[in-house]
């Protein structure tokens, strides 16, 4: 299968080059030539099915042409080696728990799965020299791509992330590891870090001297592997025998990767009815939704870091899957916006009334289904990190104690290993150059 960009300015790539270039020569993001349909019958027994051999079945469909057949069943079920449970919160709605792979956050499943499947690439040739992994974070994804990639030979990794903006933990996931991670604290917001990445792509003179990849969710190779935990999510909900009704998924949304991931998974045969979009006040999206207006803006800063973002990169990729019609858009995904107030809120009274510990961007999903779920619906949210990368928030809202879980405390003792970084692009390129 080839991949096109989204600003339909340049030629169609293959797999590979969509893997290992990140970005389209014309600044659009790649997007698969066609997507591909599951058979009705996948669905009637996915129940049955592991998360291993359900993801394997998804990324042979969409994968399948264009690598070995057990070279991607080894990606799959080595990406997957941990659970995604589907647990109930309360009447019609379940949390989709995301954060019980390595760095306790959902982007574990992209991250591991793109390191996988570029080193496959790599080994395989056509690159000449070392493979240069740019990414900017607000915080998940530095931790998922710089451990996902750890050790990998032939790649390097350059973490870009806002000074003073990400927790303490998850700070602690990319700037303690060394080796081939290089963790860099611009001074500045996650949508600076962004756009250096993205200059960094249209350079031509770092573009001749190096070869450059991104691992942010721009990559088709982190983004539409999200799709495979929608999937178990709905065999998960057959097993308990509650597909009678019609499924909504709730999703977080900063960067959109995550939601994108779905509404392909939709176009695939999924049956999800709709979805909910839910954005903290960085509402550009949701602001999109109500005028058909999409005005980007500088990101503010909120509780829920990670959805910290001001002009989300894969807002593209919506526009192109509905033929950019605001009408079609509207008409399967809604929104909302919450304060930190109502943040709070929200997660001090889940836990209160249910027990359920749930992190920053999670409230904001199942606050979206508390409010918007209607009769005759099953929810779904996906909590995207474990409440412990936000100990001191979640324990100030909650009044208790959150246990860190082993994973997550040795990197706590790491030393922090980081190399400061103007927000302007000059000083970025000029590293990069000398490394």
């Amino acid at each position: 299968m080839e991949y096109y960009s989204t600003n339909h300015q340049t030629r169609n790539v293959s797999l590979r080059e969509a893997v290992v270039k990140g970005l389209a020569a014309d600044r659009g993001l790649f997007m698969p030539e066609r997507i591909p349909q599951l058979p009705k019958a996948f669905f009637k027994n996915i129940g049955n099915l592991s998360l291993q051999e359900i993801s394997y079945a998804v990324a042979n469909t969409l994968f399948g042409e264009d690598m070995d057949s057990q070279e991607l069943k080894n990606i799959v079920y080595d990406t997957l080696n941990f659970d995604i449970p589907l647990v109930h919160v309360n009447g019609d709605i379940y949390s989709l728990e995301l954060f019980h792979g390595p760095t306790a956050a959902f982007k574990d499943v992209g991250a591991r799965f793109m390191a996988r499947l570029l080193g496959y690439f790599t080994r395989r040739g056509g690159n000449s020299g070392m493979v240069n992994v740019l990414v900017a974070t607000s915080g998940d994804t530095g931790s998922a791509v710089a451990n996902g990639f750890l050790g990998v030979d032939g790649v390097r990794v350059f973490v870009l992330y806002p000074e003073g903006k990400v927790s303490k933990i998850q700070e602690a996931q990319f700037t303690t590891l060394g080796q081939n991670i290089t963790a860099l604290e611009v001074n500045g917001t996650f949508d600076d870090c962004q756009r250096l990445v993205k200059q960094a792509f249209l350079d031509d003179e770092l573009n001749s001297k190096m070869s450059l990849s991104s691992a942010n969710s721009i990559n088709v190779a982190r983004f539409l592997p999200q799709m495979f935990y929608y999937f178990y999510a709905y065999a998960q909900l057959q097993q308990r025998n509650q597909t009678d009704k019609d499924l909504v998924v709730a999703v977080p949304s900063g960067n959109f990767g995550n939601i994108t991931a779905a509404l392909i998974g939709k176009r695939m045969g999924l049956p999800i009815k709709r979805f909910i979009a839910a954005n903290n006040r960085n509402d550009i999206f949701y602001n999109y939704l109500l005028t058909g207006n999409y005005e980007p803006k500088p990101s503010v800063t909120t509780i829920a870091n990670a959805m910290d973002v001001g002009d989300p990169s894969n807002f593209a990729r919506v526009l192109d899957l509905y033929g950019h019609s605001h009408e079609r858009i509207c008409a399967e995904i809604s929104g909302c916006s919450y304060t930190d107030e109502q943040i709070s809120d929200t997660l001090a009274r889940c836990f209160k009334d249910n027990g359920y510990l749930l992190d920053p961007h999670g409230a904001v999903a199942y606050r979206a289904l508390m409010e918007q779920l209607k009769q005759g619906e099953t929810g779904v949210f996906v909590e995207t990190a474990h409440p412990a990368k936000f100990k001191d928030t979640v324990e100030s809202i909650i009044g208790e104690s959150v246990t860190v879980p082993e994973r997550l405390e040795k990197f706590m003792q790491g030393k922090k290993l980081t190399i400061k970084m103007p927000s302007g692009f000059t000083a970025f390129k000029k590293f990069l150059l000398s490394v």
